[in-house]
Protein backbone atom coordinates (compact mmCIF):
# COMPACT_ATOMS: atom_id res chain seq x y z
CA UNK A 1 0.00 0.00 0.00
CA UNK A 2 1.28 2.99 -0.97
CA UNK A 3 2.02 5.97 1.76
CA UNK A 4 0.77 9.60 1.37
CA UNK A 5 4.32 10.43 0.28
CA UNK A 6 4.39 8.45 -2.65
CA UNK A 7 0.87 9.27 -3.67
CA UNK A 8 1.46 13.17 -3.01
CA UNK A 9 4.55 12.70 -5.56
CA UNK A 10 2.91 11.07 -8.01
CA UNK A 11 0.74 13.81 -8.31
CA UNK A 12 3.36 16.48 -8.31
CA UNK A 13 4.88 15.02 -10.83
CA UNK A 14 2.10 14.87 -13.17
CA UNK A 15 1.26 18.41 -12.84
CA UNK A 16 5.56 18.62 -13.53
CA UNK A 17 6.54 19.65 -10.35
CA UNK A 18 9.40 17.55 -9.43
CA UNK A 19 11.88 19.81 -8.65
CA UNK A 20 12.20 22.37 -5.76
CA UNK A 21 12.72 24.92 -7.31
CA UNK A 22 9.27 24.54 -9.00
CA UNK A 23 7.76 23.93 -5.96
CA UNK A 24 8.67 26.20 -4.23
CA UNK A 25 7.30 28.84 -7.24
CA UNK A 26 4.09 27.04 -7.08
CA UNK A 27 3.63 27.47 -3.58
CA UNK A 28 4.55 31.07 -3.83
CA UNK A 29 2.99 31.88 -6.84
CA UNK A 30 -0.78 30.17 -5.21
CA UNK A 31 -0.23 31.33 -1.47
CA UNK A 32 -0.36 35.24 -3.54
CA UNK A 33 -2.62 35.20 -6.58
CA UNK A 34 -5.84 33.84 -4.88
CA UNK A 35 -6.21 36.44 -2.56
CA UNK A 36 -4.39 39.39 -4.78
CA UNK A 37 -6.51 38.17 -7.64
CA UNK A 38 -9.70 37.55 -5.83
CA UNK A 39 -9.47 41.38 -4.21
CA UNK A 40 -8.26 42.98 -7.55
CA UNK A 41 -11.39 41.74 -9.99
CA UNK A 42 -13.93 42.47 -7.06
CA UNK A 43 -12.02 46.27 -7.34
CA UNK A 44 -12.00 45.78 -10.86
CA UNK A 45 -15.56 44.95 -11.44
CA UNK A 46 -16.52 48.12 -8.93
CA UNK A 47 -14.04 50.55 -10.88
CA UNK A 48 -15.63 49.48 -14.21
CA UNK A 49 -19.08 50.00 -13.23
CA UNK A 50 -17.85 53.68 -11.29
CA UNK A 51 -16.26 54.95 -15.11
CA UNK A 52 -18.98 53.50 -16.61
CA UNK A 53 -21.58 55.20 -14.77
CA UNK A 54 -19.32 58.92 -15.01
CA UNK A 55 -18.70 58.37 -18.37
CA UNK A 56 -22.51 58.12 -19.36
CA UNK A 57 -23.26 61.24 -16.76
CA UNK A 58 -20.34 63.28 -18.86
CA UNK A 59 -22.11 62.28 -21.88
CA UNK A 60 -25.27 63.45 -21.01
CA UNK A 61 -23.79 66.20 -19.08
CA UNK A 62 -21.94 67.19 -22.32
CA UNK A 63 -25.57 66.88 -24.75
CA UNK A 64 -27.64 68.96 -21.89
CA UNK A 65 -25.06 72.05 -22.13
CA UNK A 66 -24.81 71.89 -25.50
CA UNK A 67 -28.76 71.74 -26.20
CA UNK A 68 -28.89 74.77 -23.58
CA UNK A 69 -26.24 77.00 -25.49
CA UNK A 70 -27.67 75.58 -28.35
CA UNK A 71 -31.41 77.32 -27.91
CA UNK A 72 -29.91 80.52 -26.91
CA UNK A 73 -27.64 80.32 -29.79
CA UNK A 74 -31.16 80.22 -31.94
CA UNK A 75 -33.21 82.53 -29.92
CA UNK A 76 -30.25 85.05 -30.44
CA UNK A 77 -30.55 84.87 -33.97
CA UNK A 78 -34.33 84.91 -34.37
CA UNK A 79 -34.42 87.94 -32.10
CA UNK A 80 -31.34 89.54 -33.98
CA UNK A 81 -33.29 89.03 -37.54
CA UNK A 82 -36.46 90.49 -35.49
CA UNK A 83 -34.79 93.70 -34.75
CA UNK A 84 -33.21 94.36 -38.18
CA UNK A 85 -36.15 93.58 -39.68
CA UNK A 86 -38.19 96.20 -37.78
CA UNK A 87 -35.76 98.89 -38.31
CA UNK A 88 -37.36 101.43 -40.04
CA UNK A 89 -34.75 101.64 -42.65
CA UNK A 90 -36.15 98.38 -43.74
CA UNK A 91 -39.59 98.92 -43.59
CA UNK A 92 -39.07 102.94 -45.26
CA UNK A 93 -37.24 101.80 -47.61
CA UNK A 94 -39.71 98.50 -48.73
CA UNK A 95 -42.28 100.68 -48.78
CA UNK A 96 -41.08 103.18 -51.09
CA UNK A 97 -39.61 100.35 -53.31
CA UNK A 98 -43.08 98.59 -53.93
CA UNK A 99 -45.07 101.42 -53.61
CA UNK A 100 -46.98 102.58 -56.87
CA UNK A 101 -46.70 105.97 -57.80
CA UNK A 102 -43.04 106.64 -56.35
CA UNK A 103 -40.65 108.19 -59.12
CA UNK A 104 -37.99 105.68 -60.06
CA UNK A 105 -35.29 107.66 -58.76
CA UNK A 106 -36.59 107.80 -55.29
CA UNK A 107 -37.12 103.38 -55.25
CA UNK A 108 -33.48 103.56 -56.70
CA UNK A 109 -32.38 105.67 -53.80
CA UNK A 110 -34.39 103.58 -51.17
CA UNK A 111 -33.44 100.33 -52.68
CA UNK A 112 -29.16 101.64 -52.41
CA UNK A 113 -29.99 102.22 -49.03
CA UNK A 114 -31.55 99.18 -48.24
CA UNK A 115 -28.61 97.58 -49.96
CA UNK A 116 -26.28 99.56 -47.96
CA UNK A 117 -28.08 98.38 -44.63
CA UNK A 118 -27.95 95.17 -45.02
CA UNK A 119 -24.25 94.99 -46.20
CA UNK A 120 -23.44 96.79 -43.05
CA UNK A 121 -25.40 94.52 -40.97
CA UNK A 122 -23.59 91.16 -42.85
CA UNK A 123 -20.56 92.75 -41.76
CA UNK A 124 -21.11 93.55 -38.21
CA UNK A 125 -22.40 90.13 -37.53
CA UNK A 126 -20.43 86.50 -37.98
CA UNK A 127 -22.99 84.53 -37.87
CA UNK A 128 -24.57 85.67 -41.36
CA UNK A 129 -23.35 84.60 -44.44
CA UNK A 130 -26.29 86.65 -46.63
CA UNK A 131 -29.25 88.76 -45.48
CA UNK A 132 -32.08 89.93 -48.24
CA UNK A 133 -35.44 91.64 -48.31
CA UNK A 134 -38.31 89.75 -49.99
CA UNK A 135 -41.44 91.36 -51.03
CA UNK A 136 -45.43 90.35 -50.11
CA UNK A 137 -44.93 87.52 -52.98
CA UNK A 138 -41.11 86.38 -51.52
CA UNK A 139 -39.25 88.06 -54.82
CA UNK A 140 -35.95 88.77 -53.70
CA UNK A 141 -35.54 93.32 -54.31
CA UNK A 142 -32.19 93.67 -52.21
CA UNK A 143 -29.06 91.51 -50.53
CA UNK A 144 -25.95 91.97 -49.30
CA UNK A 145 -24.15 89.72 -51.47
CA UNK A 146 -22.94 90.91 -54.84
CA UNK A 147 -26.19 89.40 -56.20
CA UNK A 148 -29.26 88.47 -55.57
CA UNK A 149 -30.24 84.99 -55.23
CA UNK A 150 -33.24 83.00 -55.13
CA UNK A 151 -34.75 81.65 -52.24
CA UNK A 152 -36.69 78.75 -51.30
CA UNK A 153 -39.27 78.81 -48.59
CA UNK A 154 -41.33 75.84 -47.82
CA UNK A 155 -44.68 76.21 -49.23
CA UNK A 156 -46.90 77.25 -46.21
CA UNK A 157 -44.75 80.55 -45.88
CA UNK A 158 -47.77 82.73 -46.63
CA UNK A 159 -49.40 81.37 -43.87
CA UNK A 160 -46.33 81.25 -41.14
CA UNK A 161 -45.23 84.67 -42.40
CA UNK A 162 -49.18 86.20 -41.41
CA UNK A 163 -49.47 84.91 -38.56
CA UNK A 164 -45.92 86.56 -37.73
CA UNK A 165 -43.80 83.15 -37.12
CA UNK A 166 -40.77 82.64 -38.23
CA UNK A 167 -39.72 80.41 -40.75
CA UNK A 168 -36.59 78.07 -39.57
CA UNK A 169 -35.24 76.06 -42.76
CA UNK A 170 -33.95 73.00 -42.89
CA UNK A 171 -29.78 73.10 -42.74
CA UNK A 172 -28.43 72.14 -46.20
CA UNK A 173 -24.88 72.32 -47.87
CA UNK A 174 -23.91 75.80 -49.86
CA UNK A 175 -21.60 74.31 -52.57
CA UNK A 176 -20.67 77.79 -53.59
CA UNK A 177 -19.67 78.27 -49.61
CA UNK A 178 -18.44 75.12 -49.27
CA UNK A 179 -20.32 74.98 -46.07
CA UNK A 180 -23.21 74.17 -43.73
CA UNK A 181 -25.90 76.81 -43.96
CA UNK A 182 -29.53 77.06 -42.80
CA UNK A 183 -31.99 79.86 -43.93
CA UNK A 184 -34.07 81.90 -41.44
CA UNK A 185 -36.91 84.20 -42.47
CA UNK A 186 -39.08 86.25 -40.11
CA UNK A 187 -42.22 88.80 -41.83
CA UNK A 188 -41.44 92.91 -42.17
CA UNK A 189 -44.43 95.12 -41.26
CA UNK A 190 -45.60 98.47 -41.36
CA UNK A 191 -46.75 101.04 -38.66
CA UNK A 192 -50.69 100.11 -39.52
CA UNK A 193 -49.08 96.53 -38.63
CA UNK A 194 -49.62 95.70 -42.26
CA UNK A 195 -47.56 92.38 -44.13
CA UNK A 196 -44.84 94.02 -46.18
CA UNK A 197 -42.57 91.61 -47.30
CA UNK A 198 -39.78 89.47 -45.50
CA UNK A 199 -36.09 89.66 -43.99
CA UNK A 200 -34.11 86.52 -45.25
CA UNK A 201 -30.41 85.54 -43.23
CA UNK A 202 -28.42 82.58 -44.30
CA UNK A 203 -26.62 81.54 -41.03
CA UNK A 204 -23.41 79.56 -40.60
CA UNK A 205 -22.66 77.71 -38.35
CA UNK A 206 -19.25 78.52 -37.26
CA UNK A 207 -20.65 79.64 -33.83
CA UNK A 208 -22.38 76.30 -33.06
CA UNK A 209 -18.84 74.38 -33.80
CA UNK A 210 -17.16 76.44 -31.63
CA UNK A 211 -20.20 75.42 -28.81
CA UNK A 212 -19.88 71.42 -29.61
CA UNK A 213 -15.72 72.43 -29.41
CA UNK A 214 -16.16 73.64 -25.98
CA UNK A 215 -17.29 70.00 -24.47
CA UNK A 216 -14.64 68.10 -22.63
CA UNK A 217 -14.63 64.92 -24.30
CA UNK A 218 -11.64 63.53 -24.14
CA UNK A 219 -8.70 62.54 -26.85
CA UNK A 220 -11.07 60.88 -29.21
CA UNK A 221 -14.60 62.64 -27.80
CA UNK A 222 -17.04 64.09 -30.96
CA UNK A 223 -20.22 66.87 -30.80
CA UNK A 224 -22.40 66.62 -33.38
CA UNK A 225 -25.84 68.82 -34.36
CA UNK A 226 -27.76 66.51 -36.33
CA UNK A 227 -30.84 66.96 -38.29
CA UNK A 228 -34.02 64.32 -38.20
CA UNK A 229 -33.04 61.95 -40.66
CA UNK A 230 -29.11 62.21 -39.37
CA UNK A 231 -27.15 64.81 -41.83
CA UNK A 232 -24.55 65.96 -39.71
CA UNK A 233 -25.08 70.41 -39.27
CA UNK A 234 -22.22 70.74 -37.38
CA UNK A 235 -19.07 68.98 -35.71
CA UNK A 236 -16.49 69.57 -33.47
CA UNK A 237 -13.90 68.17 -34.71
CA UNK A 238 -14.39 67.08 -38.14
CA UNK A 239 -14.82 68.93 -41.79
CA UNK A 240 -18.76 68.41 -42.49
CA UNK A 241 -17.88 68.61 -46.16
CA UNK A 242 -16.11 65.18 -45.55
CA UNK A 243 -19.87 63.98 -43.40
CA UNK A 244 -22.42 65.32 -45.86
CA UNK A 245 -22.78 62.07 -47.98
CA UNK A 246 -23.18 60.17 -44.93
CA UNK A 247 -25.68 59.27 -42.18
CA UNK A 248 -25.30 59.66 -38.05
CA UNK A 249 -26.15 56.31 -36.65
CA UNK A 250 -27.95 58.59 -34.03
CA UNK A 251 -30.89 60.10 -35.32
CA UNK A 252 -33.94 61.63 -34.14
CA UNK A 253 -36.14 59.58 -35.98
CA UNK A 254 -34.40 56.19 -34.09
CA UNK A 255 -34.76 57.89 -30.55
CA UNK A 256 -38.74 59.34 -30.75
CA UNK A 257 -39.35 62.85 -31.76
CA UNK A 258 -41.12 63.27 -28.20
CA UNK A 259 -38.12 61.99 -26.19
CA UNK A 260 -36.25 65.00 -24.67
CA UNK A 261 -34.45 63.51 -22.20
CA UNK A 262 -30.31 62.71 -23.25
CA UNK A 263 -30.41 58.68 -24.77
CA UNK A 264 -27.33 56.61 -24.22
CA UNK A 265 -26.43 54.12 -26.95
CA UNK A 266 -23.65 52.15 -27.92
CA UNK A 267 -22.65 52.46 -32.03
CA UNK A 268 -20.26 52.28 -34.44
CA UNK A 269 -18.99 55.78 -35.65
CA UNK A 270 -18.18 57.03 -39.31
CA UNK A 271 -14.46 55.74 -38.62
CA UNK A 272 -16.07 51.78 -37.89
CA UNK A 273 -14.70 52.94 -34.16
CA UNK A 274 -17.08 51.95 -31.72
CA UNK A 275 -18.36 54.71 -29.56
CA UNK A 276 -20.46 55.65 -26.92
CA UNK A 277 -23.10 58.48 -27.47
CA UNK A 278 -25.94 60.39 -26.13
CA UNK A 279 -28.49 62.03 -27.82
CA UNK A 280 -30.62 65.16 -26.83
CA UNK A 281 -32.69 66.83 -29.04
CA UNK A 282 -33.19 70.66 -28.93
CA UNK A 283 -36.35 72.38 -27.74
CA UNK A 284 -37.07 74.78 -30.49
CA UNK A 285 -35.90 72.29 -33.75
CA UNK A 286 -36.04 69.24 -34.53
CA UNK A 287 -32.27 68.65 -34.74
CA UNK A 288 -30.49 67.02 -31.91
CA UNK A 289 -27.09 66.86 -30.27
CA UNK A 290 -24.90 64.18 -30.14
CA UNK A 291 -22.03 63.57 -27.85
CA UNK A 292 -19.65 60.75 -28.34
CA UNK A 293 -16.34 58.90 -27.05
CA UNK A 294 -14.45 55.72 -28.37
CA UNK A 295 -15.25 52.91 -26.19
CA UNK A 296 -11.50 52.59 -26.79
CA UNK A 297 -10.36 55.43 -24.80
CA UNK A 298 -13.12 54.98 -22.11
CA UNK A 299 -12.00 51.91 -20.95
CA UNK A 300 -8.32 52.64 -21.53
CA UNK A 301 -8.37 54.31 -18.24
CA UNK A 302 -9.34 50.62 -16.42
CA UNK A 303 -5.70 50.13 -17.63
CA UNK A 304 -4.34 52.72 -14.75
CA UNK A 305 -6.59 50.87 -12.06
CA UNK A 306 -4.79 47.33 -13.66
CA UNK A 307 -1.64 48.94 -12.85
CA UNK A 308 -2.43 49.70 -9.09
CA UNK A 309 -3.75 46.22 -9.02
CA UNK A 310 -0.44 44.33 -10.25
CA UNK A 311 1.12 46.86 -8.01
CA UNK A 312 -0.87 45.69 -4.90
CA UNK A 313 -0.56 42.32 -6.19
CA UNK A 314 3.13 42.70 -6.44
CA UNK A 315 3.50 43.89 -2.83
CA UNK A 316 1.12 40.85 -1.67
CA UNK A 317 3.74 38.74 -4.00
CA UNK A 318 6.61 40.16 -1.84
CA UNK A 319 5.39 39.85 1.47
CA UNK A 320 4.20 36.55 0.87
CA UNK A 321 6.83 34.75 -1.39
CA UNK A 322 9.76 36.29 0.55
CA UNK A 323 10.14 32.78 2.70
CA UNK A 324 10.50 31.57 -0.80
CA UNK A 325 12.62 33.60 -2.21
CA UNK A 326 15.24 33.23 0.52
CA UNK A 327 15.03 29.13 -0.12
CA UNK A 328 15.37 29.88 -3.57
CA UNK A 329 19.01 31.83 -2.91
CA UNK A 330 20.40 29.09 -0.70
CA UNK A 331 19.22 26.27 -2.95
CA UNK A 332 17.71 26.91 -5.62
CA UNK A 333 20.03 29.54 -7.02
CA UNK A 334 23.36 27.23 -7.03
CA UNK A 335 21.47 24.49 -8.29
CA UNK A 336 20.30 26.59 -11.35
CA UNK A 337 23.60 27.81 -11.29
CA UNK A 338 25.15 24.12 -12.32
CA UNK A 339 22.14 23.82 -14.99
CA UNK A 340 23.06 26.61 -16.83
CA UNK A 341 26.56 25.42 -16.29
CA UNK A 342 26.26 22.39 -17.75
CA UNK A 343 23.92 23.61 -20.34
CA UNK A 344 26.60 25.87 -21.88
CA UNK A 345 29.33 23.11 -21.31
CA UNK A 346 27.06 20.81 -23.75
CA UNK A 347 26.77 23.85 -26.33
CA UNK A 348 30.75 24.28 -26.56
CA UNK A 349 30.96 26.82 -23.83
CA UNK A 350 33.94 25.98 -21.92
CA UNK A 351 34.68 29.18 -20.19
CA UNK A 352 32.48 28.70 -17.57
CA UNK A 353 33.30 29.11 -14.32
CA UNK A 354 31.04 28.46 -11.25
CA UNK A 355 31.26 30.52 -7.98
CA UNK A 356 31.68 28.53 -5.03
CA UNK A 357 29.32 29.45 -2.24
CA UNK A 358 29.49 27.50 0.96
CA UNK A 359 31.15 24.40 1.55
CA UNK A 360 28.09 22.49 1.30
CA UNK A 361 27.31 19.45 -0.74
CA UNK A 362 26.37 21.89 -3.45
CA UNK A 363 29.91 24.35 -3.25
CA UNK A 364 31.70 20.68 -3.09
CA UNK A 365 29.77 19.48 -6.31
CA UNK A 366 30.08 23.05 -8.03
CA UNK A 367 34.24 22.74 -7.16
CA UNK A 368 34.29 19.04 -9.21
CA UNK A 369 32.28 21.02 -11.91
CA UNK A 370 35.07 23.48 -12.12
CA UNK A 371 37.88 20.71 -12.10
CA UNK A 372 36.13 18.56 -14.83
CA UNK A 373 35.51 21.97 -16.98
CA UNK A 374 38.82 23.26 -17.08
CA UNK A 375 40.35 19.59 -17.78
CA UNK A 376 37.87 19.45 -20.73
CA UNK A 377 39.17 22.98 -21.49
CA UNK A 378 42.80 21.76 -21.88
CA UNK A 379 41.78 18.78 -23.92
CA UNK A 380 40.35 21.06 -26.01
CA UNK A 381 43.18 23.62 -26.40
CA UNK A 382 45.26 20.60 -27.25
CA UNK A 383 42.47 19.43 -30.14
CA UNK A 384 42.60 22.83 -31.62
CA UNK A 385 46.23 23.19 -31.57
CA UNK A 386 46.79 19.56 -33.69
CA UNK A 387 43.63 20.62 -36.15
CA UNK A 388 45.25 23.67 -37.12
CA UNK A 389 48.58 22.24 -37.60
CA UNK A 390 47.15 19.21 -39.73
CA UNK A 391 44.95 22.31 -41.66
CA UNK A 392 48.27 24.39 -42.46
CA UNK A 393 49.77 20.87 -43.39
CA UNK A 394 47.07 20.30 -45.59
CA UNK A 395 47.40 23.57 -47.05
CA UNK A 396 50.79 23.16 -47.56
CA UNK A 397 50.59 19.51 -49.21
CA UNK A 398 47.73 21.03 -51.61
CA UNK A 399 49.98 23.96 -52.55
CA UNK A 400 52.73 21.56 -53.37
CA UNK A 401 50.65 19.59 -55.25
CA UNK A 402 50.15 21.74 -57.94
CA UNK A 403 53.28 24.06 -57.77
CA UNK A 404 56.79 23.20 -59.83
CA UNK A 405 59.50 22.88 -56.95
CA UNK A 406 62.15 24.25 -58.85
CA UNK A 407 60.18 27.53 -60.70
CA UNK A 408 57.61 27.73 -58.19
CA UNK A 409 55.03 27.91 -61.35
CA UNK A 410 52.46 26.02 -61.35
CA UNK A 411 52.78 22.64 -62.92
CA UNK A 412 51.61 20.65 -65.95
CA UNK A 413 48.50 19.20 -64.48
CA UNK A 414 46.99 22.06 -62.40
CA UNK A 415 47.39 24.14 -65.98
CA UNK A 416 45.34 21.85 -67.75
CA UNK A 417 42.36 22.12 -65.46
CA UNK A 418 42.48 25.87 -65.14
CA UNK A 419 42.63 25.84 -69.29
CA UNK A 420 39.52 23.62 -69.19
CA UNK A 421 37.65 25.59 -67.06
CA UNK A 422 38.83 28.56 -68.74
CA UNK A 423 37.21 27.17 -72.20
CA UNK A 424 33.84 26.05 -70.63
CA UNK A 425 33.73 29.91 -69.44
CA UNK A 426 34.37 31.68 -72.46
CA UNK A 427 32.02 29.39 -74.65
CA UNK A 428 29.64 30.95 -72.10
CA UNK A 429 30.41 34.65 -71.89
CA UNK A 430 31.66 34.51 -75.22
CA UNK A 431 35.10 35.89 -74.31
CA UNK A 432 38.67 35.66 -75.95
CA UNK A 433 41.96 34.10 -74.20
CA UNK A 434 45.17 33.44 -75.48
CA UNK A 435 48.04 30.92 -74.93
CA UNK A 436 51.77 31.03 -74.79
CA UNK A 437 54.06 28.34 -75.39
CA UNK A 438 57.55 29.31 -74.40
CA UNK A 439 60.39 27.70 -75.30
CA UNK A 440 64.33 28.61 -73.82
CA UNK A 441 66.73 28.85 -77.06
CA UNK A 442 69.54 26.68 -76.71
CA UNK A 443 68.88 25.52 -72.86
CA UNK A 444 70.85 22.28 -73.67
CA UNK A 445 74.04 24.44 -74.56
CA UNK A 446 73.40 26.81 -71.73
CA UNK A 447 73.66 23.53 -69.26
CA UNK A 448 76.33 21.93 -71.06
CA UNK A 449 78.42 24.61 -70.87
CA UNK A 450 77.57 25.66 -67.32
CA UNK A 451 76.22 22.87 -65.68
CA UNK A 452 73.24 21.53 -64.66
CA UNK A 453 72.97 24.15 -61.52
CA UNK A 454 73.70 27.23 -63.26
CA UNK A 455 70.56 25.43 -65.84
CA UNK A 456 68.46 24.70 -62.92
CA UNK A 457 68.85 28.88 -61.64
CA UNK A 458 68.15 29.73 -65.39
CA UNK A 459 64.54 28.15 -65.30
CA UNK A 460 63.94 29.53 -61.46
CA UNK A 461 64.89 33.51 -62.55
CA UNK A 462 62.54 32.60 -65.74
CA UNK A 463 59.73 31.31 -63.00
CA UNK A 464 60.58 34.44 -61.08
CA UNK A 465 60.28 37.17 -63.76
CA UNK A 466 56.84 35.29 -65.45
CA UNK A 467 55.48 35.79 -61.33
CA UNK A 468 56.42 39.23 -60.89
CA UNK A 469 55.55 40.05 -64.56
CA UNK A 470 52.29 38.62 -65.50
CA UNK A 471 48.59 39.02 -63.50
CA UNK A 472 47.58 37.74 -60.91
CA UNK A 473 44.49 36.38 -63.07
CA UNK A 474 47.32 34.88 -65.57
CA UNK A 475 48.39 31.10 -64.94
CA UNK A 476 52.06 30.37 -65.74
CA UNK A 477 53.41 26.98 -65.50
CA UNK A 478 56.48 24.75 -66.43
CA UNK A 479 55.05 22.40 -69.21
CA UNK A 480 58.21 20.16 -69.18
CA UNK A 481 62.00 20.32 -69.22
CA UNK A 482 62.26 23.71 -70.29
CA UNK A 483 59.08 24.81 -71.78
CA UNK A 484 56.53 26.91 -70.04
CA UNK A 485 52.79 27.73 -70.79
CA UNK A 486 51.04 30.90 -69.93
CA UNK A 487 47.50 31.08 -69.96
CA UNK A 488 45.76 34.75 -70.38
CA UNK A 489 42.52 35.24 -69.88
CA UNK A 490 40.40 37.61 -71.63
CA UNK A 491 43.82 38.46 -73.50
CA UNK A 492 43.16 38.76 -77.28
CA UNK A 493 46.47 37.76 -79.90
CA UNK A 494 47.43 41.27 -80.44
CA UNK A 495 47.75 42.04 -76.94
CA UNK A 496 49.34 38.72 -76.06
CA UNK A 497 52.27 39.21 -78.22
CA UNK A 498 53.07 42.55 -76.54
CA UNK A 499 52.85 40.28 -73.36
CA UNK A 500 55.06 37.89 -75.20
CA UNK A 501 57.54 40.88 -76.25
CA UNK A 502 57.61 41.97 -72.81
CA UNK A 503 59.10 38.96 -71.48
CA UNK A 504 61.57 38.57 -73.96
CA UNK A 505 62.92 41.84 -72.88
CA UNK A 506 63.17 41.39 -69.56
CA UNK A 507 65.06 38.36 -69.75
CA UNK A 508 67.53 39.82 -71.95
CA UNK A 509 67.88 42.40 -69.17
CA UNK A 510 67.63 40.59 -65.65
CA UNK A 511 70.46 39.54 -63.51
CA UNK A 512 71.00 35.54 -62.32
CA UNK A 513 72.53 35.33 -59.26
CA UNK A 514 73.55 39.19 -58.95
CA UNK A 515 75.94 39.34 -62.31
CA UNK A 516 74.81 39.62 -65.44
CA UNK A 517 73.45 36.41 -67.32
CA UNK A 518 76.74 34.33 -68.51
CA UNK A 519 75.19 34.77 -72.45
CA UNK A 520 71.93 36.11 -73.37
CA UNK A 521 69.10 33.86 -73.06
CA UNK A 522 66.57 34.35 -75.52
CA UNK A 523 62.90 32.66 -75.89
CA UNK A 524 60.91 31.47 -78.16
CA UNK A 525 57.17 32.10 -77.84
CA UNK A 526 54.42 30.73 -80.06
CA UNK A 527 50.38 32.29 -79.46
CA UNK A 528 47.25 30.69 -79.94
CA UNK A 529 43.88 32.05 -79.35
CA UNK A 530 40.30 31.67 -78.38
CA UNK A 531 38.22 30.33 -80.41
CA UNK A 532 40.45 31.03 -83.62
CA UNK A 533 43.06 28.99 -83.44
CA UNK A 534 41.10 26.06 -81.45
CA UNK A 535 38.32 25.95 -79.30
CA UNK A 536 39.42 22.65 -77.15
CA UNK A 537 41.68 22.91 -74.62
CA UNK A 538 43.82 19.95 -77.31
CA UNK A 539 43.48 21.92 -79.89
CA UNK A 540 44.83 25.60 -78.42
CA UNK A 541 48.24 23.81 -77.47
CA UNK A 542 48.76 21.82 -80.54
CA UNK A 543 48.61 25.35 -82.22
CA UNK A 544 50.00 27.28 -79.60
CA UNK A 545 53.33 24.37 -80.21
CA UNK A 546 53.04 24.76 -83.51
CA UNK A 547 53.63 28.36 -83.66
CA UNK A 548 56.39 27.60 -81.14
CA UNK A 549 58.48 25.46 -83.50
CA UNK A 550 57.55 27.35 -86.20
CA UNK A 551 59.20 29.98 -84.51
CA UNK A 552 62.76 27.77 -83.77
CA UNK A 553 62.68 26.86 -87.14
CA UNK A 554 62.89 30.35 -88.42
CA UNK A 555 65.91 31.71 -86.42
CA UNK A 556 64.77 31.49 -82.69
CA UNK A 557 64.31 34.86 -80.61
CA UNK A 558 60.92 35.39 -81.90
CA UNK A 559 57.12 35.38 -81.72
CA UNK A 560 55.26 33.52 -83.47
CA UNK A 561 50.98 33.78 -83.90
CA UNK A 562 49.50 30.27 -84.45
CA UNK A 563 47.38 31.97 -87.74
CA UNK A 564 50.10 30.71 -90.71
CA UNK A 565 49.08 33.67 -92.60
CA UNK A 566 50.89 36.22 -90.00
CA UNK A 567 54.52 36.33 -90.07
CA UNK A 568 56.82 35.97 -87.03
CA UNK A 569 56.63 39.48 -84.79
CA UNK A 570 59.83 41.69 -85.30
CA UNK A 571 62.12 41.01 -81.61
Amino acid sequence: MLSWEQTLARALHRVRLDSIKRKILAFSIVATLIPSLSIGWIFYADAHRFLTKKVAQDLKDATAQNVRELDLWLKERLYEVRVFSNSDEVSDDLVKISRAGVEPGMKALALHRLNDYLKSVRNKFSDYEELAVLNATANPIASSAQQVGVVNLPPDWQRQAKADSPIIGEAYMDNTLGKMVMLLVVPIKGQDDRFLGMLAAKLNFHTVEDILRRSPLGATGQSYLISPNGTVIAASRENVSDLVSVTHPFTVTAVGSSELEPVMREYPDFKKKLVIGAFKRMSQTDWGVVAQIRKQEIYAQITQIRILTVAVSSGLLLVIGLAAYLLGLTIVRPLSRLTAGASNVAAGDLGVVLPVVGGSEVGYLTEVFNNMVDRLRHSQDKLATANKELTDKNKELETLSITDNLTGLRNRKYFMEVLAAEVTRARRNTQPFSVMMIDTDHFKKYNDTFGHQAGDALLAKIGTIFLQTLRNEDCASRYGGDEFIVLLPEITMEKACEVAKRLRELLLTESLNGDTVRTPVTLSIGVAAFPDHGETPESLITSADNALYHAKRTGRNRVVLADPNLHPAQT
